[in-house]
């Protein structure tokens, strides 16, 4: 086995060497062809249909745009006898990808540092006795340091648990009703790599701040104004807006540029859609709601009105795609979708050699090598109808047997007599006829 190792590596060398090429083989097999043509359709339809046409492969593509947001906050509001405008319910003034607007208010006016009764909502206030509380004790949902005492909840007839903070604790007074209001939204996205800047307004529209004056967006009636109703974002949140101002809410607003450079540059236009953020299945945290605090001294004593606002937020999220041909993608996905196109013949080869009557015979004429008819000639292959491997022909040529034990070694699987009669020529001939 040692002497024979150098040989066998010198035939798997020179083995590496040689040039394999598809033998072409016409199978009349209806069901095989049928197969055939069925994947090639499918193939073909894939990669004119979805690559080329619906996913633009021929495209050079950027998907990474730069982009500002702008918004600002117009109406008034009546809640009970006071007039509210942008500036009481607006929060940041300034605008930004970010702005969320105060829907209802829960007021507590007139707190200053003293003792009280804790809320008797919070776990744990309600008491009996002063052994109920603990001094000193700050309990984590609750609004302040107990002092150990268990006093009368205000008027009521139970009590709860002193504590030291801003008194008196803030009380939850009837739903306040909201007014719809409007929220103008200036987006303006860059594409650097194709250097292409647009924005959300049509540039060429005549007398363009008189129609931002009277203008509310709407997907099929006025899809160019960036001007939306509070009303119309929750209806297209498919939230109900009377919720909305119970608990408040996140509310995202989505622009979407699509744009196809190969067109001309006003038919790149966003679409925006709209779509509830925040997680509302009864949590305890649902919505959206901020506390603030306004300050002012009497008799030099400090006080401060607190307020618990609930309103919504909205977040301008900017997703942006451009395209522009380019040969090399082109040039690429064609031929991708060509070297596909094989798979085809790769299923049909495996269907044929393994579930198809006579798959013995197919897989016999499928497979070939050159070097059978350089030794045994192309009257002996042909007399066989199949070939051995390269193995097992040099096995043969380096034999001295007769025919029929050239008949008996080549490929097992298939074993052929020759008919008995006077020895055949010696197989080191490779001129063998």
């Amino acid at each position: 086995l040692v002497e024979r190792m150098p040989r066998v590596c010198k035939d798997y060398f020179l083995g590496f060497w040689d040039y394999e090429t598809p033998k072409v083989m016409v199978v009349k097999n209806k069901k095989l062809g049928v197969i055939y043509r069925g994947v090639q359709f499918l193939v073909i339809t894939y990669f004119i249909w979805y690559v080329f046409i619906s996913q633009k492969a021929y495209q050079d593509s950027e998907t990474r745009p730069e982009s500002s947001v702008y918004t600002k906050m117009k109406g008034t509001a009546l809640q009970g006898d006071h007039v509210l405008d942008m500036v009481e319910y607006v929060r940041p003034l300034e605008g930004g990808d970010v702005i969320s607007t105060i829907l209802r208010r829960e007021v507590t006016h007139n707190q200053r540092q003293g003792t009280c009764a804790e809320h008797f909502t919070v776990p744990s206030a309600n008491c009996s006795k002063d052994a109920d509380c603990i001094s000193g004790e700050v309990n984590v949902d609750g609004n302040g340091q107990r002092t150990g005492r268990c006093v009368p909840y205000y008027n009521q007839t139970f009590k709860t648990c002193e504590i030291q903070t801003w008194c008196p604790i803030e009380d939850y007074p009837a739903l306040a009703e909201a007014i719809n209001f409007t929220v103008y939204i200036k987006n303006a996205i860059h594409f650097p790599k194709f250097k292409v800047l647009r924005g959300n307004i049509k540039p060429n529209k005549r007398n363009g701040q008189k129609y931002l004056n009277k203008c509310h967006y709407n997907e099929k009636k006025q899809p160019y104004c960036p001007i939306f109703r509070l009303g119309y974002i929750a209806e297209q949140a498919r939230e109900k807006f009377s919720e909305l101002c119970r608990t408040g809410g996140v509310i995202g607003v989505f622009i979407n540029w699509k744009c196809d450079l190969d067109l001309d540059p006003s038919e790149c236009t966003p679409t925006y859609s709209f779509r509830r953020l925040d997680l509302r299945k009864n949590l305890p945290s649902s919505g959206y709601n901020f506390r603030f605090a306004k300050y002012y001294s009497k008799d030099g004593e400090e006080f401060r009105t607190l307020i618990k606002a609930f309103g919504i937020r909205l977040d301008v999220i900017v997703h942006g795609h451009a395209g522009r041909f380019s040969i090399i993608p082109t040039i690429i996905n064609t031929v991708t979708a060509m070297t596909s196109v094989g798979i085809c013949s790769i299923i049909c080869d495996w269907i044929m050699l393994t579930f198809i009557d006579k798959n013995d015979i197919y897989s016999d004429r499928k497979f070939d090598d050159g070097f059978l008819n350089s030794v045994l000639g192309p009257t002996l292959g042909a007399h066989f109808g199949f070939c051995p491997s390269t193995t097992q022909l040099i096995q043969i040529t380096n034999s001295s047997s007769s025919f029929d034990y050239l008949t008996s070694v080549v490929l097992g699987q298939k074993t052929k007599r020759a008919p008995r009669g006077p020895p055949g020529p010696s197989l080191g001939n490779p001129g063998l006829k």
